[in-house]
């Protein structure tokens, strides 16, 4: 083999070796938020009732994790929402820092001999216990594992010809010769693959292998650590003020930390080596022991600190129209099951929305009041945000591993939020309409004609009400109630149109001047309630009681009349 043949090899291992240690740092995470995502989060809110309680808390959850990130967007979440205090939220991002140096500790020590035996049980715990999900993530975690420490044995026998490599010395040198260099591309790096415990363990193996001193895999070091808390902070650009404060504290912190050890990495190197217990992995100690240095430092000064980031980020004022979502927690995406209740409360929520419009509707119609026919419009607008963001929601969900239980509640979940959205459209488009021409001809219904669009608008807006429930539950019983309602709803609409032009006969005035008005609200409150029935029909599929269309119900019917007319009558005794 020739000498480019040769480094051609080397580098493809060695890119390979790379990805496989992002993908699989990757792997453990979302296998863990998944299998334990719940019992940490709740771990997290219990354990900050001091600022060493947050502290240990953050560690553990970290350690868990394999990722300070989560951790970080966990934390800023629950401080956005108040459920965790400023200062308290600093004490556990102080411990995360510390928590994913300690993981990438553990995983760097010489156990390889072990992957083997983590995939082995990992892939058995995943392929055997299909119907118990925590046990499938528990296995996609050992899986996990074991890919790291394969990924770090094919880096070390990738790295170790490059050592010799005159060229690629050569390239490395200017890290060494540049340290805010080596810090910018430690920082890019570790943004890039949104793993430090990846880039760390890089940082390790190469400096193990010659490739770079140790006072350059120092400065590495720190990049990446700086880089390890502008993640979340970039990720939380678009939020308020107070879910961003803990990462920004934790970033400044970060920055001072670096700042002072950067000008004394050739001593401190020099220094470490020295040491008779320090082995090859002198990366791995060292980010260690800065984020050990880095908690001693800040830990008594959360509440300072967390006060003087509050001041710099104050809170600004939003005006009461602004429309948000409440409840999608992008923290569950990689827990299916908890990210999918998040888009149910959501979508509960919207259900709320598009039922306050629809009675408001009704108000409008009686009272005319152009004030409220603006408020509606304003509702629709809401409606459409917090549709969009579900739906968003859902396609971040969806490319997860969904099981089959998880695929259905995620159709039910979209087949409501689609037709509350054209419901919306249905009374912002049309009622609303319709209610201000009233409005401005000056108009007025008869008595009789109010009674029985009040009483038809009713009827919409119970079955709207049963409709959320049905989804909430998933009642059997309720979703046929609902199906049911469709007749009881053409019956309405076939008397309320008859009578309406038994008034016109008469020559009603009001009936007359009001004709079309008040076919087109009837009308439109049938086509909200044929969206309203379709709510349920993802259940009965689900339970297999839908038939396939009315028309082929009505074939059946009138093929059993004529059979039964074919069939002689009973002769009476008489």
């Amino acid at each position: 083999m020739s000498t480019s043949e040769s480094a051609t090899t080397i580098l493809i291992h060695l890119a390979g070796g790379v990805a496989l240690l992002i993908w699989a740092v990757r792997l453990v995470r979302t296998g863990a938020m998944r299998a334990f995502g719940a019992s940490l989060r709740h771990a997290l809110q219990a354990f900050t009732r001091n600022r060493f309680a947050a502290f240990g808390s953050g560690i553990a959850v970290t350690m868990v994790l394999q990722s300070s990130t989560a951790t970080t967007l966990l934390v800023s979440s629950f401080a956005g929402r108040s459920l965790i205090g400023a200062a308290m939220a600093l004490a556990v991002l102080l411990g995360a820092n510390l928590g994913t140096s300690l993981a990438a500790f553990v995983i760097s020590m010489d156990l390889g001999w072990l992957w083997g035996l983590c995939l082995a049980i990992g892939v058995v715990l995943y392929l055997s216990n299909e119907a118990m999900e925590r046990a499938r993530n528990i296995g996609r975690v050992l899986v996990g594992i074991g890919l790291i420490l394969l990924a770090l044995i094919e880096l070390n026998q990738a790295a170790a010809p490059l050592a010799q490599s005159p060229t690629f010395r050569i390239l490395l040198s200017a890290l060494g010769s540049e340290p805010l260099l080596a810090v910018l591309v430690a920082v890019a790096a570790t943004w890039l693959t949104h793993s430090s415990i990846a880039v760390i363990l890089l940082i390790a193996t190469f400096a193990a292998s010659g490739l770079f001193p140790p006072a350059t895999a120092l400065t590495l070091v720190v990049g990446a650590n700086l880089g390890n808390a502008l993640i979340p902070v970039l990720d939380q650009l678009g939020s308020p003020a107070a879910q961003r404060r803990a990462a920004v504290g934790n970033l400044l912190t970060r920055l001072v930390l670096a700042l002072i050890v950067l000008p004394f990495v050739g001593p401190l190197s020099n220094g470490m080596l020295a040491l008779p217990t320090l082995d090859t992995r002198l990366a791995i100690e060292f980010h260690v022991a800065l984020n050990l240095v880095g908690a001693l430092l800040f830990l008594p000064f959360v509440g300072p600190i967390s006060a003087l980031v509050g001041r710099l980020m104050p809170d600004k004022e939003t005006a009461d129209s602004v429309v948000a979502p409440r409840y999608l927690d992008p923290n569950a995406l990689d827990s299916p099951t908890e990210a999918l209740a998040c888009a149910m409360r959501e979508a509960l929520n919207l259900g709320d929305r598009v039922e306050l419009m629809l009675r408001d509707t009704m108000t409008l119609l009686e009272k005319d009041e152009l004030k409220l026919s603006r408020a509606i419009a304003q509702a629709d607008d809401g409606v459409d945000t917090i549709h969009e963001s579900i739906k968003l929601y859902l396609v971040q969900v969806s490319r997860n591993e969904l099981s089959e239980e998880e695929s259905r509640r995620l159709l039910e979940i979209i087949t409501l939020i689609t037709n509350l959205e054209h419901i919306g459209d249905i009374i912002d488009k049309n009622l609303r309409e319709l209610a201000e021409k009233k409005i401005r001809k000056r108009y007025t219904f008869s008595p009789e004609g109010l009674a029985e669009i009040r009483e038809f608008h009713q009827r919409v807006a119970s079955g709207l009400v049963l409709a959320l429930n049905v989804f909430a539950t998933r009642d059997l019983t309720l979703a046929r109630q609902l199906f049911a309602e469709k007749a009881v709803m053409r019956d309405a609409e076939r008397r309320a149109t008859e009578s309406h032009f038994q008034r016109l006969r008469s020559g009603r005035p009001e009936s007359i001047e009001t004709s079309a008005i008040h076919l087109d609200i009837i009308r439109d409150l049938k086509r909200i309630h044929g969206h309203i029935a379709s709510i349920g029909y993802p259940i009965l599929e689900s339970a297999n009681v839908l038939r396939e269309s009315r028309l082929m119900e009505t074939k059946e019917a009138r093929a059993r009349q004529e059979q039964g007319a074919l069939v002689p009558a009973p002769h009476s005794g008489a």
